[in-house]
């Protein structure tokens, strides 16, 4: 039997090799894999004997093993039973490393059948249980000590199990003359790692090549259309996708992307989460292999800049050689054309209109009549939609007593622009650093600069004093939701609050909101007080507007459709879930499409109004009209993109739908609405034959005015009676709010919704920074 000569205990035999001829000669690493017992013992025992060094791995342990420790070879027990053994080699030769690795069979039964059916299903060897140690390490040292074959000319790397660059770039080049000869199309991918300086800085060179093995086996696993895997001299990762169309390539990828993201990855004995930075170019658009593999390379520089997870099409602009010129003409016309976009709007919404209702009368049809009907039911029922949603927030679901699990670590991230947050960074700083909490609480500001200023050195020696505060500074950021994405793979907490540069949240913020996660919720938004209401008569009026959105109207619509809607600022996701979902840059609402891609995935998403976090507001019109206009393009762009795909979903219940009606259809549609009593009431007096002899006392129409105006004065009553203290206190704020929403401001935000469509429809993104007056100028309510 495979027994030592020199039996010693077993904590010896696993750190101290025997020695041959009075000499310790050790051979190499060996995984003994089997089921604890006398069997495992004995191996343990022979191999340890011979010279190895010898780690252990249970069947169905095997991978994670590998992936935690790569050995050199591996012996395992077929545990009596060849399907065991069997399903031992499946495993072993599922992980990319494990494909070029000696496997050893060491069977009880080494009956000629049961071996070559484990030689067929992949073991290099077999052997006897009864054999001679000298036998067993004979053949393990018989496959250590094969002559080297330099990697370049492997098939696949040893390492890996993935295709060296080279037999990689062999396959891509047979790939594009098929392409040529039968116009199969097809893809080629490289996944990046955008923390893959950091990580090298860090723990050393080795770590691109297990990051790629990391990465592979997320690919092997996922299985899907990518049949070729290799990697390149700069640790990427290269996916080759034969005759796919581009819907599906980009699906895969999305869906491998998102599997990566999701994963906590051991990397040289270290935990971390990954961001994959995909980029991929159809095999049709390329020349030669250099073309695909440059053009691909461009793509994922691209995608790591906005770490969002979404693989990004190679597009000539990337590589800089796109037309100058064209872009400027283009960015010109945009620019006329939303500077004209006023004389557009009553163009379409009221010329049009009074036109196409004359002519239908002059053909016998009276159009314009049943648009008066229609303009005011939908009156009629956005008013109904406020009581609504007022009457249910008096029933929102209260905030759990206590947590149902710990208090985890947490995590603050402030997204930060310094030029434009420099005046109020410090102060956030020092009250996120005043926050009590009962664990570990990290606090990482993320922020962007264009260049080096002054407060940095202050950050700096804030950071030195409190190692709470982890300064993370986002090369190349261009937006909050770059930030939080950079962010999301550092912290450490289990759950993560997000806030702008100008958030002070109360002192027990966290400690609430785990009340909700641990509870079974997946995303909890609170409630965002202004704090500079004395500023100005813009800060008072939306000082008074925002209790009627977080303490009305989210809680209403929450108890109202069944699922919350995640405001961004003051919001906490569970770690996981954020790391999965990230944020997307492109959107200029980049928390709303989160919380849809959320709920898409079936996240459970609260509202409490008692969390509070207090923020600074606008304090002019055209800060205002900044910020409302690119909310209200954010919305469309969110409307546009998942109202359809959410209707259609079964992951949303009819209740559900309505709500989503209602929240991305309906608020697109009723400010076009309302414009359209202009082109009714020119046409009812073209026809009446002029504005003099139309009847304005028609009862139906004073009602439905009289249930319409009702409606705002409902919200702000019950915005005072939810309102925090310090402002149910300033009861004039609400009166003047009731004024001048009812005079101006409801139309005001109409008019920013009208000029956002047509911005969209220009593809006018342009992110406006909303100035912040910083906390010197903010007075204390």
């Amino acid at each position: 039997m495979l027994t030592s000569h020199h039996p010693r205990s077993r904590e010896s035999q696993q750190h101290v090799p025997a020695a041959r001829g009075g000499v310790a000669e050790p051979s190499g690493h060996v995984l003994a894999v089997g089921t604890p017992g006398p069997r495992l013992d004995r191996l343990t025992r022979t191999l340890v004997s011979t010279g190895h060094e010898v780690s252990h791995a249970e069947p169905g342990d095997v991978s994670r093993q590998m992936r935690h420790s790569p050995p050199d070879a591996i012996v395992a027990l077929d545990d009596a039973d060849a399907d065991a053994g069997l399903e031992v080699i499946r495993e072993v030769r599922a992980v990319p490393a494990g494909r070029a690795l000696p496997l050893l069979m060491v069977t009880s039964d080494p009956g000629p059948t049961g071996v070559a059916d484990m030689l067929r299903g992949g073991a290099d060897d077999c052997v006897a249980e009864t054999s001679d140690p000298v036998e067993l390490s004979a053949r393990i040292e018989a496959k250590l000590r094969r002559v080297p074959v330099p990697v370049e000319n492997l098939l696949l790397d040893p390492r890996t199990g993935l295709y060296s660059q080279p037999h990689f770039l062999g396959e891509l080049d047979r790939e594009l003359k098929r392409v040529d000869d039968s116009r199969t199309g097809g893809v080629v991918a490289m996944v990046g790692v955008a923390e893959i300086a950091s990580l090298e800085a860090r723990l050393g060179p080795r770590v691109r090549r297990e990051v790629a093995e990391r990465l592979a086996g997320v690919a092997e696993k996922l299985g899907g259309v990518c049949d070729r895997l290799g990697w390149d001299d700069e640790g990427h990762l290269l996916m080759l996708m034969p005759g796919v169309d581009e819907d599906t390539a980009r699906r895969e990828l999305q869906n491998f992307a998102n599997a990566v993201a999701g994963t906590r990855f051991v990397v040289a004995d270290e935990n971390v989460r990954l961001t994959p930075a995909i980029g991929w170019i159809p095999l049709a658009d390329c020349a030669d292999r250099a073309q695909a593999v440059a053009g691909a390379r461009n793509a994922v520089e691209e995608s790591i800049r906005h770490r969002d997870l979404r693989p990004v099409k190679y597009a000539a602009w990337m590589r800089g050689t796109h037309r100058l010129s064209r872009r400027t003409l283009a960015t010109a016309l945009r620019t006329l054309l939303s500077a004209l976009s006023p004389v557009l709007v009553l163009l379409f919404g009221v010329g049009i209109p009074f036109v196409f209702y004359q002519q239908m009368y002059e053909l016998g049809w009276d159009v314009g009549s049943a648009a008066y009907w229609v303009v005011v039911s939908g009156l009629v029922l956005s008013a109904a939609l406020i009581v609504l949603e007022c009457l249910f927030s008096l029933d929102a679901k209260p905030r759990p007593e206590r947590p149902a699990q710990p208090y985890p670590p947490a995590s603050a991230v402030i997204a930060a622009y310094l030029p434009n947050e420099a005046a109020t960074i410090v102060d956030t700083i020092e009250s996120f650093l005043r926050l009590d909490y009962p664990n570990e609480l990290e606090i990482v500001l993320a922020y962007n600069t264009p260049h080096p200023m002054p407060v940095e050195e202050t950050l700096r020696e804030m950071a030195r004093r409190d190692p709470r505060l982890v300064l993370m500074p986002v090369a190349g950021s261009t937006s909050k939701a770059q930030n939080v994405n950079a962010a999301v793979t550092r912290v450490r907490g289990e759950f993560v609050g997000i806030f702008d540069a100008d958030h002070h949240p109360v002192p027990d913020a966290f400690q609430h909101a785990w009340h909700w996660l641990s509870g079974g919720y997946d995303v909890v938004q609170g409630h965002c007080v202004i704090r500079n209401g004395e500023s100005s008569w813009v800060s008072k009026l939306v000082g008074v507007e925002f209790e009627a959105i977080y303490a009305v109207s989210h809680p209403g619509r929450t108890r109202l459709y069944t699922f919350g809607v995640f405001g961004g600022s003051n919001g906490f996701w569970r770690t996981d879930l954020l790391a999965r979902t990230r944020m997307h840059g492109t959107m200029l609402t980049e928390d709303i499409d989160s919380t849809m891609r959320a709920l898409h995935e079936g996240a459970r998403i609260a509202t409490d109004r008692t969390l509070i976090s207090r923020e600074l507001a606008p304090t002019t019109l055209k800060a205002l009209w900044n910020q409302r206009s690119r909310w209200a393009q954010g919305w469309l762009q969110v409307s546009l993109k998942y109202l359809w795909r959410g209707l259609r979903s079964p992951a949303f219940t009819a209740r559900q739908k309505a709500g989503l009606l209602v929240l991305l259809g309906w608020r697109e549609i009723q400010p076009w609405l309302t414009l359209q009593i202009l082109p009714v009431l020119l046409y009812s007096a073209w026809r009446a034959g002029g504005v003099n002899h139309l009847d304005w006392a028609v009862p139906v129409c004073l009602l439905a005015t009289l249930f319409t105006l009702s409606a705002g004065l409902v919200q702000a009553l019950f915005a005072w009676r939810l309102a925090v203290p310090e402002l149910r206190r300033r009861r004039a704020w609400f009166w003047r709010y009731l004024l001048v929403s009812t005079v101006f401001y409801s139309h005001f935000k109409n008019i920013v919704a009208r000029q956002s469509l047509l911005k969209e429809v220009l593809r006018d993104r342009q992110w406006r920074v909303t100035p912040r007056p910083g906390d010197k100028a903010v007075k204390r309510t």
